[in-house]
């Protein structure tokens, strides 16, 4: 594989994706909708629950809205990671991921650039989403914007590797939904994304543990503190090491002698 040949295949899985997004307009509606009906209607109930100001790790007290946007930026690449691995299911039934994998090119390569046009198109909904969480005083310091980047991209490449690996795994486009509502929810709201983790504590100390190894709970504090132009090294390395792992499982899923494809 030489890199022009390399270039192609990414530029034109990528073109097919986003062709498939825009083609989807509920999809984009959706990812913004959901998100912000967390920041915008419950917020204020769970900020009466939990008072009008908490305390970050860093020290710095901010409203409940400005907590939870980190982690509804990581719904948004959560929700987007699944929807992949739906169309990675509907593409095998339908045969066109066969014709992908008979590409001469690196299967590990393919399934790379499935997963980092994933990664770019759910970039562009989280920047819509934190643009429009502007509205309701969610207001960073403009440098988080791009410092939160690299952290956003390595969340969305740790989903979509979930959402591949999770693909090898579902046999049938009906068995879809009830798999991934078992794996969403849980993934969620077990984690950082919704409380800080001394209110978890303070309620139970096995529900703050499940919270400390749920990888997503680590993928939140790595966009929350990269947001507040703050490094979480601790969170960096389990992120990073997890999205490895997932992506080795799902390049491994997809070895024609483990799947019979």
């Amino acid at each position: 594989m030489n890199i022009v040949m390399g270039w192609h295949c990414f530029k034109g899985v990528l073109i097919r994706e986003f062709l498939r997004f825009v083609q989807q307009r509920s999809r984009f509606l959706s990812a913004l909708v959901r998100p912000l009906l967390w920041l915008v209607v419950f917020a204020a109930g769970f900020r009466a629950a939990l008072g009008i100001s908490i305390i970050q790790p860093y020290d710095t007290y901010i409203t409940y809205e400005t907590y939870i946007a980190p982690g509804l930026c990581c719904m948004i690449l959560l929700f987007n990671g699944m929807q992949s691995s739906l169309s990675m299911v509907y593409d095998r039934e339908m045969g066109s991921m066969r014709v992908l994998l008979m590409s001469p090119l690196p299967r590990p390569y393919l399934l790379l650039c499935k997963m980092i046009a994933t990664a770019l198109i759910s970039l562009t909904q989280v920047y819509a989403f934190l643009f429009i969480a502007l509205m309701v005083d969610v207001e960073p310091p403009v440098i988080g914007y791009l410092s939160v980047l690299p952290a956003l991209v390595l969340v969305a490449l740790l989903l979509s590797s979930l959402g591949l690996f999770l693909s090898t795994q579902i046999k049938q486009l009906e068995n879809f939904a009830g798999i991934m509502n078992f794996v969403i929810f849980p993934m969620f709201f077990l984690s950082s994304a919704l409380y800080p983790l001394w209110k978890m504590q303070e309620a139970s100390d096995w529900l703050y543990w499940i919270c400390m190894i749920n990888p997503f709970t680590h993928a939140v504090e790595l966009v929350r503190f990269a947001l507040y132009t703050q490094l979480n090294t601790d969170a960096l390395m389990i992120t990073a090491g997890t999205t490895l792992l997932f992506t080795l499982l799902a390049v491994t899923g997809f070895r024609p002698q483990k799947t019979g494809r």
